[in-house]
């Protein structure tokens, strides 16, 4: 509890999944959310499956894909592809934006981005040296 008194972001989002864990959503979203103003990419990106799924808090899309792209943006190799996959499924824009998602999810480590980006690659939908630049 001293490093959730201390603003400790990590505690912070240990807690909110401690509290999802044991079925309090709504302690879980508080923590969560809690921790995204701390810069968390982590709890963006708990804070996001939440909205996705519904679960604590009522289900909306778009602020799953805020949460996504907040998470994305502090590092999140995860949200990255998370982003690729809601995009590829028509849900959050266009292809485009998917594959480059995937791309940077690749550069990242992130096998996940890379098998979708074969998988683009196989339907005509990424350039040879785009692919190439991610292997």
């Amino acid at each position: 509890m001293r490093r959730i008194e201390a603003n400790d972001p990590i505690a912070m989002r240990q807690m909110g999944v401690k509290c999802y864990t044991l079925g309090d959503f709504r302690g879980s979203i508080e923590y969560l959310t809690k921790a995204t103003k701390l810069g968390d990419a982590e709890a963006h990106g708990q804070l996001a499956n939440s909205y996705m799924i519904g679960q604590g808090v009522a289900g909306d899309m778009k602020k799953a894909f805020y949460h996504f792209e907040e998470a994305a943006i502090l590092g999140s190799v995860t949200a990255r592809y998370a982003l690729g996959v809601i995009k590829e499924s028509g849900r959050g824009g266009k292809t485009e934006r998917a594959v480059k998602h995937f791309i940077i999810g690749a550069n990242l480590g992130c096998d996940k981005s890379l098998k979708c980006l074969k998988e683009a690659y196989a339907k005509g939908l990424v350039k040879k040296e785009d692919l190439a630049a991610a292997l």
